[in-house]
């Protein structure tokens, strides 16, 4: 069974592009006091320096500084002003790149993921549908919600430290597919979004 915390090495020993990859099968932990909620990385996507769509791309900003904060950092963004999305910082120190971990599969604490999704559920939908397994992690903002991750705690934290962390996984054959990313205007073209082929979880 696989149960290490990944260490620091594991995310300072390879480049953005190759630890999106290598993310895909491993674990996403969170030890909240709620509970463990914990789901299987599916889905990634990854942004460069040089990348237009990377948020370092222009220029460092009070927003983006986690990104320069070196390889294993925690970077937590909000979009729409309702979304966090979380990502794993993969360079270093000074350089603004990072993995988007989009998709999660559902392993441990999947009735308080459930719990945690109806609740955000409630302040939009009039008539409340249960999550179903297959959509609780199915995209960056709702596996974020169904966590229990919250930029004001966890943002610029390392995942080596701390009840926010990423795991070895139990080893499972699998196939890696590529395509350009989701939801982006500019670098669309790009290859950079990585996913479990043949998975259910996989966002799209």
């Amino acid at each position: 069974m696989g149960n290490k915390k990944l260490p620091l090495s594991f995310y300072e020993s390879c480049d953005t592009l190759t630890l999106a990859r290598k993310l895909l099968g491993c674990e996403l932990v969170h030890e909240s006091p709620d509970g463990i909620t914990s789901g299987i990385i599916v889905e990634t996507e990854a942004y460069l320096a040089n990348d237009p769509a990377c948020h370092a791309y222009n220029r460092r900003t009070p927003r983006t500084e986690p990104m320069y904060a070196g390889a294993g950092t925690i970077y937590i963004y909000l979009i729409y002003g309702m979304y966090q999305c979380i990502n794993v910082v993969s360079n270093v120190k000074d350089i603004g790149e990072a993995v988007l971990i989009r998709a999660l599969q559902p392993v441990e604490g999947i009735e308080l993921m459930q719990q945690r999704r109806q609740l955000r559920k409630t302040k939009t939908d009039i008539k409340i549908k249960p999550v179903i397994l297959k959509e609780l992690c199915r995209g960056p903002g709702k596996l974020v919600n169904a966590m229990g991750i919250e930029r004001d705690t966890h943002n610029n934290h390392l995942f080596t430290e701390g009840p926010l962390y990423i795991k070895e996984s139990d080893p499972v054959d699998f196939e890696i597919s590529s395509s350009s990313r989701i939801g982006i205007n500019v670098g669309v073209d790009l290859p950079y979004r990585f996913f479990i082929r043949n998975n259910l979880f996989v966002s799209r």
